[in-house]
């Protein structure tokens, strides 16, 4: 089992910035991509960005230029820089671990609780 704990979000004006935060914890071995996905009210959850372990990212065409996800390995902890806010990325942002082999996920997918980033206009 892998356990993901957010923290990060919060309320903060168009053009602002925040950077989340994701620590991993338990059987870190399984698991050697990291991401963040959104979720915004009455909308289905979407995938922000990827990141494996040996650092190649992946990003939604609707945050490229404005968010940076980035990881520390030695702290089991990935990170969401978000810049150039706007009230559309309104939503509560989830950490996602699992292991992924030749562009197919094997085992679980384990999901955080989310964090909360408003953006008011």
């Amino acid at each position: 089992q892998v356990q993901l704990v957010e923290s990060g979000g919060g309320l903060v004006q168009a053009g602002g910035s925040l950077r989340l935060s994701c620590a991993a914890s338990g059987n870190i071995r399984s698991i050697n991509t990291m991401a963040w996905y959104r979720q915004a009210p009455g909308k289905q959850r979407e995938l922000v960005a990827t990141i494996t372990t040996g650092g190649s990212t992946n990003y939604a065409d609707s945050v490229k230029g404005r968010f940076t996800i980035s990881r520390d390995n030695a702290k089991n902890t990935v990170y969401l820089q978000v810049n150039s806010l706007k009230p559309e990325d309104t939503a509560v942002y989830y950490c996602n671990a699992y292991r992924q082999e030749y562009s197919i996920i094997v085992g679980m997918k384990y999901w955080g609780k989310g964090t909360l980033v408003t953006v008011s206009s």
